[in-house]
Protein backbone atom coordinates (compact mmCIF):
# COMPACT_ATOMS: atom_id res chain seq x y z
CA UNK A 1 0.00 0.00 0.00
CA UNK A 2 1.27 3.37 -0.58
CA UNK A 3 0.75 5.96 1.70
CA UNK A 4 -0.88 8.71 -1.68
CA UNK A 5 -2.05 11.52 0.70
CA UNK A 6 -2.01 13.49 4.11
CA UNK A 7 -4.21 15.85 5.12
CA UNK A 8 -3.86 18.41 8.44
CA UNK A 9 -6.57 20.42 9.79
CA UNK A 10 -6.79 22.65 12.96
CA UNK A 11 -10.24 23.03 13.69
CA UNK A 12 -11.36 25.16 17.09
CA UNK A 13 -14.16 23.38 19.20
CA UNK A 14 -15.75 24.91 22.18
CA UNK A 15 -15.67 22.91 25.95
CA UNK A 16 -19.00 22.77 27.20
CA UNK A 17 -17.73 24.46 30.79
CA UNK A 18 -14.26 25.97 31.86
CA UNK A 19 -12.25 22.91 32.97
CA UNK A 20 -9.40 23.58 35.25
CA UNK A 21 -6.75 21.48 36.95
CA UNK A 22 -3.27 22.44 39.06
CA UNK A 23 -1.74 24.12 36.34
CA UNK A 24 -4.73 26.22 34.98
CA UNK A 25 -7.88 25.99 33.08
CA UNK A 26 -9.02 25.59 29.45
CA UNK A 27 -12.76 26.65 28.32
CA UNK A 28 -11.65 25.74 23.94
CA UNK A 29 -9.29 23.61 22.21
CA UNK A 30 -7.60 23.77 18.98
CA UNK A 31 -7.75 20.25 17.97
CA UNK A 32 -5.61 19.02 15.24
CA UNK A 33 -7.00 15.68 13.02
CA UNK A 34 -4.76 13.78 10.85
CA UNK A 35 -6.14 11.99 8.03
CA UNK A 36 -3.98 9.22 5.87
CA UNK A 37 -5.22 8.28 2.77
CA UNK A 38 -3.93 4.56 1.44
CA UNK A 39 -5.43 1.69 -1.35
CA UNK A 40 -8.80 3.57 -1.60
CA UNK A 41 -9.50 3.96 2.32
CA UNK A 42 -8.86 6.61 4.97
CA UNK A 43 -7.22 6.52 8.62
CA UNK A 44 -8.26 9.24 11.23
CA UNK A 45 -6.13 10.24 14.40
CA UNK A 46 -6.03 13.70 16.69
CA UNK A 47 -3.04 14.82 18.16
CA UNK A 48 -3.67 15.31 22.03
CA UNK A 49 -0.88 18.36 22.30
CA UNK A 50 -2.20 21.34 24.16
CA UNK A 51 -2.37 24.97 23.58
CA UNK A 52 0.41 25.59 26.41
CA UNK A 53 3.14 24.06 27.81
CA UNK A 54 1.82 22.64 31.07
CA UNK A 55 0.89 18.92 31.25
CA UNK A 56 3.46 18.15 28.20
CA UNK A 57 6.36 20.60 26.50
CA UNK A 58 4.61 19.45 23.33
CA UNK A 59 1.82 21.95 22.14
CA UNK A 60 -0.63 22.27 18.82
CA UNK A 61 1.78 24.97 17.69
CA UNK A 62 4.92 22.67 18.30
CA UNK A 63 2.72 19.88 16.88
CA UNK A 64 1.31 21.39 13.58
CA UNK A 65 5.67 22.22 13.27
CA UNK A 66 7.39 18.73 13.34
CA UNK A 67 4.18 17.33 11.47
CA UNK A 68 4.54 19.40 8.36
CA UNK A 69 8.03 19.65 8.57
CA UNK A 70 9.31 16.55 8.93
CA UNK A 71 6.54 13.62 9.63
CA UNK A 72 4.46 14.10 6.65
CA UNK A 73 6.48 15.11 4.03
CA UNK A 74 8.88 12.25 4.92
CA UNK A 75 5.44 9.37 5.02
CA UNK A 76 3.61 10.64 1.83
CA UNK A 77 4.68 8.66 -0.94
CA UNK A 78 6.06 5.72 0.86
CA UNK A 79 4.99 1.93 0.64
CA UNK A 80 4.23 -0.33 3.50
CA UNK A 81 2.55 -4.05 4.11
CA UNK A 82 1.26 -2.42 7.22
CA UNK A 83 -0.06 0.99 8.17
CA UNK A 84 0.27 0.25 11.99
CA UNK A 85 4.45 1.03 11.65
CA UNK A 86 4.55 4.02 9.88
CA UNK A 87 7.50 5.38 11.37
CA UNK A 88 8.35 8.40 9.37
CA UNK A 89 11.37 10.70 10.33
CA UNK A 90 12.83 7.66 12.66
CA UNK A 91 15.72 9.80 14.01
CA UNK A 92 13.18 12.29 15.68
CA UNK A 93 13.64 12.46 19.37
CA UNK A 94 11.21 13.03 21.46
CA UNK A 95 7.57 14.93 20.71
CA UNK A 96 5.40 11.68 21.08
CA UNK A 97 2.43 13.12 20.71
CA UNK A 98 2.94 14.19 17.24
CA UNK A 99 4.78 10.86 16.34
CA UNK A 100 1.20 9.28 17.60
CA UNK A 101 -0.80 11.22 15.63
CA UNK A 102 0.82 9.60 12.63
CA UNK A 103 1.03 5.89 14.36
CA UNK A 104 -2.47 6.29 15.47
CA UNK A 105 -4.33 7.32 11.91
CA UNK A 106 -2.10 4.17 10.40
CA UNK A 107 -3.43 2.04 12.77
CA UNK A 108 -7.29 3.13 12.09
CA UNK A 109 -6.18 2.75 8.25
CA UNK A 110 -4.82 -0.45 8.93
CA UNK A 111 -7.73 -1.97 10.63
CA UNK A 112 -10.20 -0.36 7.34
CA UNK A 113 -8.38 -2.03 4.59
CA UNK A 114 -8.50 -5.41 6.72
CA UNK A 115 -12.37 -4.42 7.68
CA UNK A 116 -12.28 -5.09 10.93
CA UNK A 117 -12.44 -2.90 14.17
CA UNK A 118 -9.83 -1.00 15.55
CA UNK A 119 -10.37 -2.90 18.53
CA UNK A 120 -9.93 -6.52 17.40
CA UNK A 121 -6.83 -4.89 15.69
CA UNK A 122 -5.63 -4.41 18.71
CA UNK A 123 -6.24 -7.88 20.12
CA UNK A 124 -9.33 -6.44 21.94
CA UNK A 125 -11.72 -8.69 20.09
CA UNK A 126 -14.85 -9.69 21.99
CA UNK A 127 -15.43 -6.83 24.24
CA UNK A 128 -18.37 -5.08 23.65
CA UNK A 129 -18.54 -2.29 26.11
CA UNK A 130 -16.00 -0.49 28.68
CA UNK A 131 -16.30 0.49 31.78
CA UNK A 132 -16.15 4.21 32.05
CA UNK A 133 -15.53 7.33 34.60
CA UNK A 134 -15.78 10.96 34.72
CA UNK A 135 -13.11 13.57 35.49
CA UNK A 136 -14.26 17.03 37.58
CA UNK A 137 -11.94 19.92 37.03
CA UNK A 138 -11.10 21.92 40.04
CA UNK A 139 -14.50 23.61 41.04
CA UNK A 140 -15.09 27.13 42.95
CA UNK A 141 -16.74 25.96 45.75
CA UNK A 142 -17.68 22.37 47.66
CA UNK A 143 -21.00 22.71 47.20
CA UNK A 144 -20.23 22.75 43.29
CA UNK A 145 -18.36 19.76 43.35
CA UNK A 146 -20.59 18.06 45.55
CA UNK A 147 -23.75 18.85 43.00
CA UNK A 148 -21.38 17.50 40.13
CA UNK A 149 -20.33 14.58 41.78
CA UNK A 150 -23.97 13.63 42.84
CA UNK A 151 -24.77 13.99 39.07
CA UNK A 152 -21.90 11.87 37.33
CA UNK A 153 -22.91 9.25 40.31
CA UNK A 154 -26.64 9.39 39.34
CA UNK A 155 -25.60 9.08 35.27
CA UNK A 156 -23.75 5.92 36.48
CA UNK A 157 -20.28 6.88 35.70
CA UNK A 158 -17.99 4.04 37.78
CA UNK A 159 -15.09 6.14 38.80
CA UNK A 160 -15.17 9.77 39.97
CA UNK A 161 -11.81 11.61 39.63
CA UNK A 162 -11.31 15.17 41.50
CA UNK A 163 -8.62 17.40 40.51
CA UNK A 164 -6.83 18.93 43.08
CA UNK A 165 -4.06 21.30 43.97
CA UNK A 166 -2.74 22.68 47.03
CA UNK A 167 -5.09 24.27 48.93
CA UNK A 168 -8.21 22.45 47.23
CA UNK A 169 -7.55 19.09 48.08
CA UNK A 170 -7.98 17.32 51.87
CA UNK A 171 -10.77 19.27 53.34
CA UNK A 172 -12.59 19.51 49.97
CA UNK A 173 -11.82 14.98 49.65
CA UNK A 174 -13.43 15.27 52.97
CA UNK A 175 -16.23 16.73 52.51
CA UNK A 176 -16.93 14.42 49.45
CA UNK A 177 -16.44 11.52 51.46
CA UNK A 178 -18.47 12.64 53.92
CA UNK A 179 -21.48 13.10 50.97
CA UNK A 180 -20.67 9.84 49.26
CA UNK A 181 -19.13 7.63 51.47
CA UNK A 182 -18.86 4.52 49.60
CA UNK A 183 -18.66 6.70 45.63
CA UNK A 184 -15.65 5.20 43.94
CA UNK A 185 -12.96 8.39 43.84
CA UNK A 186 -9.66 9.06 42.90
CA UNK A 187 -7.67 12.34 42.99
CA UNK A 188 -5.51 13.90 40.11
CA UNK A 189 -2.97 16.25 41.15
CA UNK A 190 -0.95 16.37 38.19
CA UNK A 191 2.10 17.10 39.56
CA UNK A 192 0.95 19.97 42.09
CA UNK A 193 2.97 18.48 45.08
CA UNK A 194 6.39 18.05 46.09
CA UNK A 195 8.07 15.92 49.00
CA UNK A 196 9.31 16.31 52.01
CA UNK A 197 7.07 19.20 52.19
CA UNK A 198 4.10 17.85 51.39
CA UNK A 199 4.10 14.42 52.81
CA UNK A 200 2.20 15.41 55.61
CA UNK A 201 -0.69 16.71 53.36
CA UNK A 202 -0.69 13.49 51.00
CA UNK A 203 -0.89 11.24 54.07
CA UNK A 204 -3.72 12.59 54.97
CA UNK A 205 -5.76 11.30 51.66
CA UNK A 206 -5.08 7.66 53.20
CA UNK A 207 -8.41 8.46 55.47
CA UNK A 208 -10.30 8.86 52.66
CA UNK A 209 -10.91 5.38 50.49
CA UNK A 210 -9.55 6.62 47.65
CA UNK A 211 -9.21 3.86 44.56
CA UNK A 212 -5.77 6.04 43.85
CA UNK A 213 -3.73 9.13 43.63
CA UNK A 214 -2.88 10.66 40.45
CA UNK A 215 0.52 11.97 39.52
CA UNK A 216 0.93 14.22 42.78
CA UNK A 217 4.96 14.62 42.06
CA UNK A 218 6.97 15.93 39.89
CA UNK A 219 6.52 14.69 35.84
CA UNK A 220 10.11 13.84 35.49
CA UNK A 221 10.86 12.30 38.81
CA UNK A 222 10.32 8.60 39.37
CA UNK A 223 12.29 7.87 43.27
CA UNK A 224 9.72 10.41 44.99
CA UNK A 225 6.77 8.48 43.86
CA UNK A 226 8.91 5.30 45.14
CA UNK A 227 9.37 6.85 48.11
CA UNK A 228 5.69 8.09 48.26
CA UNK A 229 4.42 5.07 47.56
CA UNK A 230 6.48 3.21 50.59
CA UNK A 231 5.23 6.30 53.02
CA UNK A 232 0.66 6.08 52.07
CA UNK A 233 -1.84 3.37 51.81
CA UNK A 234 -3.73 4.99 48.65
CA UNK A 235 -2.03 3.80 45.67
CA UNK A 236 -0.22 6.04 43.29
CA UNK A 237 -1.07 6.46 39.83
CA UNK A 238 1.20 7.34 37.34
CA UNK A 239 0.59 9.52 34.50
CA UNK A 240 3.01 12.02 33.17
CA UNK A 241 5.96 10.26 34.66
CA UNK A 242 5.31 7.06 32.13
CA UNK A 243 5.98 8.46 28.27
CA UNK A 244 7.38 4.88 26.96
CA UNK A 245 7.73 1.26 27.84
CA UNK A 246 11.32 2.08 29.14
CA UNK A 247 9.55 4.54 31.57
CA UNK A 248 7.18 1.38 32.65
CA UNK A 249 9.54 -0.93 33.40
CA UNK A 250 11.30 1.54 35.31
CA UNK A 251 8.77 2.63 37.57
CA UNK A 252 8.11 -1.57 38.18
CA UNK A 253 11.48 -1.55 38.88
CA UNK A 254 11.15 0.85 41.19
CA UNK A 255 7.56 0.23 42.46
CA UNK A 256 6.68 3.81 42.12
CA UNK A 257 3.30 3.17 42.24
CA UNK A 258 1.00 0.48 41.57
CA UNK A 259 -0.96 1.67 38.69
CA UNK A 260 -0.85 3.07 35.32
CA UNK A 261 -3.05 5.76 33.39
CA UNK A 262 -2.02 5.05 29.57
CA UNK A 263 -2.77 8.09 27.26
CA UNK A 264 -1.61 6.90 23.38
CA UNK A 265 -1.09 10.22 22.70
CA UNK A 266 1.26 11.17 25.61
CA UNK A 267 3.52 7.44 25.10
CA UNK A 268 3.52 7.88 21.28
CA UNK A 269 0.78 5.89 20.15
CA UNK A 270 -0.79 2.53 20.21
CA UNK A 271 1.93 0.20 19.68
CA UNK A 272 3.44 1.83 22.38
CA UNK A 273 0.10 2.07 24.73
CA UNK A 274 -0.01 -2.26 24.07
CA UNK A 275 3.57 -2.83 24.74
CA UNK A 276 2.98 -0.80 28.61
CA UNK A 277 -0.28 -2.42 29.09
CA UNK A 278 1.77 -5.84 28.60
CA UNK A 279 4.20 -5.10 30.80
CA UNK A 280 1.80 -3.91 33.80
CA UNK A 281 -0.52 -6.80 32.91
CA UNK A 282 2.82 -9.26 33.49
CA UNK A 283 3.49 -7.63 37.14
CA UNK A 284 -0.09 -7.43 38.02
CA UNK A 285 -0.15 -3.27 37.97
CA UNK A 286 -4.13 -2.28 36.71
CA UNK A 287 -4.02 -0.06 33.84
CA UNK A 288 -6.68 2.32 32.79
CA UNK A 289 -7.25 4.55 29.92
CA UNK A 290 -7.04 8.72 30.60
CA UNK A 291 -8.20 11.34 28.54
CA UNK A 292 -6.91 14.45 26.99
CA UNK A 293 -10.21 16.02 26.12
CA UNK A 294 -10.21 14.53 22.68
CA UNK A 295 -13.15 14.90 20.15
CA UNK A 296 -14.80 11.55 19.26
CA UNK A 297 -11.94 11.25 16.69
CA UNK A 298 -9.54 11.07 19.75
CA UNK A 299 -12.29 9.33 22.17
CA UNK A 300 -12.61 6.75 19.60
CA UNK A 301 -9.17 5.13 19.60
CA UNK A 302 -9.07 5.40 23.53
CA UNK A 303 -12.37 3.18 23.59
CA UNK A 304 -10.55 0.56 21.38
CA UNK A 305 -7.30 0.61 23.27
CA UNK A 306 -9.76 0.04 26.66
CA UNK A 307 -10.46 -3.22 25.27
CA UNK A 308 -7.64 -4.86 26.29
CA UNK A 309 -7.26 -7.21 28.97
CA UNK A 310 -5.39 -4.95 31.68
CA UNK A 311 -7.48 -2.09 31.31
CA UNK A 312 -9.54 -3.39 34.55
CA UNK A 313 -10.30 0.34 35.87
CA UNK A 314 -12.60 2.66 34.46
CA UNK A 315 -11.22 4.81 31.91
CA UNK A 316 -11.61 8.69 31.79
CA UNK A 317 -14.30 8.22 28.28
CA UNK A 318 -17.04 10.09 28.95
CA UNK A 319 -19.72 11.05 27.19
CA UNK A 320 -19.21 13.43 24.01
CA UNK A 321 -21.80 15.62 25.79
CA UNK A 322 -19.55 15.72 29.00
CA UNK A 323 -17.50 17.69 26.63
CA UNK A 324 -18.98 19.30 23.78
CA UNK A 325 -22.17 20.65 22.59
CA UNK A 326 -21.85 19.18 19.39
CA UNK A 327 -19.25 16.33 18.58
CA UNK A 328 -17.02 16.20 15.18
CA UNK A 329 -18.13 12.01 14.77
CA UNK A 330 -21.39 10.04 14.05
CA UNK A 331 -22.79 8.82 16.36
CA UNK A 332 -21.27 10.56 19.46
CA UNK A 333 -20.28 8.71 22.45
CA UNK A 334 -22.92 8.00 24.75
CA UNK A 335 -22.48 5.59 28.01
CA UNK A 336 -25.25 3.84 29.81
CA UNK A 337 -25.05 2.58 33.54
CA UNK A 338 -21.44 3.58 33.47
CA UNK A 339 -20.44 1.39 30.14
CA UNK A 340 -19.54 3.04 26.57
CA UNK A 341 -20.54 0.38 23.65
CA UNK A 342 -17.69 -0.29 21.29
CA UNK A 343 -17.95 0.63 17.89
CA UNK A 344 -18.62 -2.24 15.56
CA UNK A 345 -17.56 -0.82 12.23
CA UNK A 346 -14.41 -1.24 10.58
CA UNK A 347 -11.59 1.33 11.83
CA UNK A 348 -12.48 3.78 14.87
CA UNK A 349 -16.13 2.44 13.72
CA UNK A 350 -17.46 6.36 14.07
CA UNK A 351 -17.84 8.70 10.43
CA UNK A 352 -15.61 12.09 11.07
CA UNK A 353 -18.68 14.58 9.74
CA UNK A 354 -16.60 16.19 7.37
CA UNK A 355 -18.99 19.01 5.93
CA UNK A 356 -18.64 20.33 9.96
CA UNK A 357 -15.11 19.97 10.13
CA UNK A 358 -14.41 21.50 7.48
CA UNK A 359 -16.77 24.57 8.32
CA UNK A 360 -14.30 24.80 11.60
CA UNK A 361 -11.13 24.30 9.78
CA UNK A 362 -9.02 27.75 10.40
CA UNK A 363 -5.76 26.15 9.27
CA UNK A 364 -5.09 23.21 6.52
CA UNK A 365 -2.11 21.66 5.02
CA UNK A 366 -2.43 18.69 1.92
CA UNK A 367 0.38 16.43 1.65
CA UNK A 368 0.10 14.09 -1.63
CA UNK A 369 2.51 11.89 -3.77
Amino acid sequence: MQISRAVLREVPLELREYFEISSGGIKARRVLLLTLEGDGFKGWSECVAGEVPGYSYETTDTAWHVLTRWLLPALVGTHTDDARRLHPASWLRGHPMARATVEMAGWDLEAKRRRVPLATLLGGAGTKAVSVGVSIGIQNSDDALLRKVDGYLEEGYRKIKIKIKPGRDVEMLRVVRDRFPEAPVMADANSAYRLPDDLSRLRELDDFGLMMIEQPLSYEDMLEHAELQRSIDTPVCLDESVRSPEDARLALHLEAGQIVNIKPGRVGGLASSTAIHDLCLGSGWPVWCGGMLESGIGRAHNVALATLPGFTLPGDISDSKRYWAEDVVEPEFEMTDGWMPVPEGPGIGVSPRLERIEALTVRKEIFAA
